[in-house]
Order: structure tokens, then C-alpha cells, then sequence
């Protein structure tokens, strides 16, 4: 089996006026994403433990393998 791990990292965006009321994601044109929402696989983890709310740096970090403790997000830039 293979598979595509997408990580969209600090795509949250909040609704402005100057977009009708739409985030900026809502309104961008974005068929390849569209497509995998439309005909992949969702699922939820935690990426380190279901206790811990972790920032984004240890979260991609760790999706990535790594030990967020050990690590840095110098070597995730």
C-alpha cells in the first residue's frame, strides 16, 4: 500500500470582510486538494500523546518520526 501524507500546517485562517465573509482557503482555487479531500482517506491521531495539545513544530516533528523532545525546528526548516 502506498499513500501521500499531506500536512498543511497553519492553514487555519479566520473569515474576513474583504473575502464576503470567507477565509482565504475557502475562496483559493485548489483542485488537488479538493481532489484528496474528495476521494482519500481521513483519519485522526495524535501525533504525541492524547493529553498533550503540542504546537506545530513538535506535532510535524513527530509525524515525521522524530523525537519533539530530542529535536528542533531548526532541522524541520
Amino acid at each position: 500500500m502506498k499513500g501521500v501524507l499531506v500536512i498543511i500546517d497553519g492553514v487555519g485562517d479566520r473569515a474576513c470582510r474583504q473575502l464576503g465573509g470567507r477565509t482565504p482557503l475557502e475562496v483559493a482555487k485548489k483542485p488537488n486538494l479538493d481532489y484528496m479531500a474528495e476521494n482519500g482517506q481521513t483519519g485522526y491521531i495524535y501525533p504525541i500523546n492524547e493529553t498533550i495539545v503540542p504546537e506545530s513544530d513538535a506535532a510535524v516533528l513527530s509525524l515525521l518520526g522524530n523525537d519533539p523532545k530530542l529535536s528542533a525546528r531548526g532541522s524541520l526548516d
